[in-house]
């Protein structure tokens, strides 16, 4: 027995459910308390009685993982960008298909002139603001941002991120609706819940927040809330960044025209346009 078999082994057992490599090889990882790439660079030398414990925790991941429990819920840690954090049921988990969001909101913020304030409309996790913060740090750019979140359970994973990362964020539990009457931003960011009701998810998916992925039967009613509220906070050429289902780009640009200008389509890194962005009137 040696760590390779046992990888090797768990590869396999993958491949037999249709599911990466790469979410064995994090699992492992996870088991040894490594990183995933320290398992190519480094050499393990493990007795033989460590090496069963480790083939027997990497098993019953593996069994869960094979279930259809996300492997960032297995682990407990999910990455974004340049940063990585703790997430578990009851919070979305961060996806590399919304890190462009934050490369659109970064450049507004890398060429502003001033301190500019930000809002995070449903902030989950707080990928987004925790990142917009911390890169606009490293630019050398001093930002205020309110991360907004209602549901408790998201709540906690949001504050034991901005703990993680020591970020300066404030948080506002609120209803998106009802969230920062009278209070006034440069600049909204947010992945609203945006898929319909009808459409079939990954079996994982199901272990999710459904209130963070279903955004109404055609899939945009949530997501027309979160542009009202972002009209309302947002001041006079204040920028919205906004994620979507690809299909939604036409009916919410129709609907973003009644109080924002330069609306904007973006596409993600797969080509798919997901991003939108407008301009406050």
């Amino acid at each position: 027995m040696s760590l390779k078999s046992i990888l090797q082994r768990g590869r396999e057992k993958l491949a037999a459910a249709n599911i990466s490599a790469v979410d064995g090889e994090l699992l492992l990882a996870h088991v040894l308390g490594i990183e995933r790439m320290e398992l190519h660079a480094r050499n393990f030398e493990l007795s033989e009685a460590d090496l069963i414990e480790c083939e027997d925790r990497f098993d019953d991941l593996l069994r869960e993982r094979i279930a259809g429990l996300p492997t960032q819920y297995l682990t407990g840690q999910g990455p974004f960008r340049y940063l990585t954090f703790d997430v578990g049921p009851g919070v979305l988990i961060p996806r590399p298909e919304s890190e462009g969001l934050v490369d659109l909101a970064l450049k507004e913020i890398t060429t502003s002139q001033k301190k500019l304030s930000i809002v995070d409309l449903g902030a989950g996790s707080g990928a987004l603001a925790i990142s917009l913060w911390s890169e606009a740090r490293n630019a050398g750019k001093e930002v205020s941002i309110i991360a907004v979140e209602n549901s408790p359970e998201a709540l906690a994973w949001l504050e034991r991120n901005i703990a993680r990362h020591e970020a300066d964020l404030r948080v506002v539990k609120s209803d998106v609706s009802t969230a920062l009457v009278g209070v006034k931003c440069d600049l909204v960011i947010a992945n609203p819940p945006y898929i319909p009701l009808s459409t079939q998810l990954p079996s994982e998916l199901s272990h999710e927040p459904q209130c963070a992925l279903f955004g109404g039967e055609l899939g945009y009613e949530k997501v027309l809330e979160f542009i009202g509220a972002a009209a309302r906070i947002l001041k006079s050429q204040g920028l919205l960044y906004l994620e979507h289902f690809e299909d939604q780009a036409q009916i919410l640009s129709e609907y973003l025209a009644q109080d924002f200008k330069d609306i904007t389509s973006h596409d993600d890194l797969n080509g798919r346009n997901r991003y939108i962005s407008a301009t406050r009137r």
